[in-house]
């Protein structure tokens, strides 16, 4: 994944992508700083999964963003966050269709023996370690809260 980031941010410099070249440098921005941060603690070097989580936690934030400009009333600032998400989501494991989520769901809730809310922990971690980057765990969360419910 990150021989593929760099070669796009050649690819966007060449083709003077601006917006598209701004989003790939702040990824590689975010990158660099989890590998410093995993450095510091004596972790090992980002793994594929780990920088899935990277990208995940950009989107989130982007997100939030659009949500939060979009009630100020700036849009423009909105659409420059989706534009921005659209880059990122590039780099993503395919996303999980909702028949998919669903099943991944009771496969969690059968793989660790859940039975009611108090176990939705052990479900969600065992989801997020088995697609992270594939799901939106927020819907995901509602959709275990209402099947262990």
């Amino acid at each position: 994944m990150r021989a593929r980031i760099t070669d796009d941010v050649k690819t966007a410099m060449k083709a003077g992508e601006k917006q598209k070249l701004a989003t790939l440098r702040l990824v590689t921005a975010a990158i660099k700083s989890a590998d410093i941060d995993a450095e510091m603690h004596g972790k090992p070097a980002l793994s594929e999964a780990d920088l899935v989580s990277v990208l995940a936690k950009m989107i989130k934030q982007r997100r939030d963003s659009i949500e939060q400009f979009t009630k100020g009333g700036r849009q423009d600032l909105a659409d420059l966050e989706a534009a921005e998400i659209v880059v990122i989501e590039a780099y993503l494991p395919k996303q999980m269709s909702p028949p998919e989520v669903e099943a991944a769901i009771k496969a969690a809730i059968a793989a660790t023996g859940a039975a009611s809310q108090k176990d939705m922990g052990k479900v969600m971690a065992w989801l997020k370690d088995k697609h992270a980057g594939q799901m939106d765990f927020g819907r995901a969360s509602g959709a275990v809260k209402a099947a262990l419910g």
